[in-house]
């Protein structure tokens, strides 16, 4: 793995624990509130950027992920809480989980970064393409969880 490869993942791990730190200390009381005038929850973002990561891999790749095929109904774009069940992860699960994600991403793709795969509708071609989204996506959805934080019962 080169340098500029070596960075990725560097920041993939490092955003990660910045998400992880914004919700370290929220209750799962204070995960599921949904505040007057948002659609979703702390526990909604944390799932879609779970998912997201995996769904666009498998767009590149056209290789299954890990990730459990329920998580479409409860995570995906255009999803709300309402669609969650009590199969549902809580959000400790999902902590959980995102903190594993950049080590199982790492492991399964990491020496296939500069592979070239047809292109996604979005034009990303190789799984590197694909990170470098997700984390731009992934602050985008931190930044929504410090909005939601603002108007959390505390």
């Amino acid at each position: 793995m080169n340098h500029r490869q070596k960075n990725l993942f560097n920041q993939l791990r490092t955003y990660r624990e910045w998400l992880l730190a914004t919700v370290a200390e929220l209750s799962e009381e204070q995960a599921n509130q949904i505040p007057t005038g948002f659609r979703n929850n702390v526990r909604w973002n944390l799932g879609h950027v779970y998912l997201d990561q995996y769904l666009w891999l498998e767009a590149v790749t056209r290789e299954e992920s890990p990730v459990p095929r329920p998580f479409l109904q409860w995570f995906n774009f255009g999803t709300t809480p309402t669609n969650f069940t009590d199969a549902t992860p809580s959000a400790a699960e999902l902590i959980n989980l995102l903190a594993n994600q950049p080590t199982i991403i790492e492991q399964t793709y990491g020496v296939r970064l500069d592979q070239a795969f047809e292109p996604t509708e979005m034009g990303m071609r190789t799984i590197e393409d694909v990170l470098v989204r997700t984390i731009f996506h992934e602050g985008m959805h931190t930044q929504a969880i410090n909005d939601l934080k603002k108007f959390l019962n505390k």
